[in-house]
């Protein structure tokens, strides 16, 4: 396992930081260790993965849900007659 050295850490965070450890029964180390990798996960979870249409993100959002259907289908192709409905329309026509 590497080491990593981190500088300038914020008083005030450090003291929260070895209380939390202390009261959950861990090292200043681990503690610190757990808060980086949940961290790392929430960044991960916060991104959207490059590349993914509007079309991927909500497919992904009905296959969640099992409900990739003919149901599904029929909701896109109105969006998408919607969308192209709507194109070339002034802002205000939608407020």
């Amino acid at each position: 396992m590497g080491d990593m050295l981190i500088r300038d850490v914020p008083e005030p965070l450090k003291r929260e930081i070895e209380q939390a450890a202390r009261s959950g029964g861990q090292s200043l180390s681990g503690k610190a260790i757990d808060l980086l990798r949940k961290g790392m996960v929430a960044e991960k979870e916060a991104k959207p993965e490059p590349g993914l249409s509007a079309w991927d993100n909500i497919r992904s959002a009905f296959a969640t849900e099992n409900a990739i259907d003919d149901e599904f289908a029929e909701i896109m192709d109105k969006i998408e007659a919607d969308r192209k409905r709507d194109f070339g329309r002034p802002a205000e026509d939608f407020e």
